[in-house]
């Protein structure tokens, strides 16, 4: 798709979610996994496959793939703000965003489903 950038969105300089200074990840908003089928690659264009992204911290990351299946990730959470109106990730984030930057919570356990 000549025009279209396929980097990802630069890197900031804390968490896209709790604010947090911490190593950041790449968390992106249509799942990797489901980048190859037909259903996501009619919905999306490659370039917005590729670069749907938030720059996220481990904890934040875990705790979206802990709450979310990825099914359910592409189909109704592909935004910062949607994600935050998530009533379970939106109270992990606020209180994540209390923490001092090297805080890591414990893991829990797997998704509750």
């Amino acid at each position: 798709m000549a025009g279209h950038d396929l980097s990802p969105p630069p890197r900031p300089e804390t968490c896209e979610l709790c604010g947090r200074a911490a190593p950041l990840t790449k968390h992106h908003l249509i799942p990797r996994a489901l980048h190859g089928k037909a259903r996501y690659r009619r919905r999306f264009d490659r370039a917005e496959r590729l670069t749907a992204i938030l720059w996220v911290c481990h904890a934040c990351h875990r705790h979206l793939h802990t709450v979310l299946g990825e099914r359910e990730m592409a189909d109704h959470y592909r935004s910062r703000e949607a994600l935050l109106a998530h009533p379970e990730i939106r109270t992990f984030v606020e209180w994540l965003a209390t923490k001092p930057d090297g805080f890591r919570p414990k893991k829990r356990a797997g998704r509750r489903r």
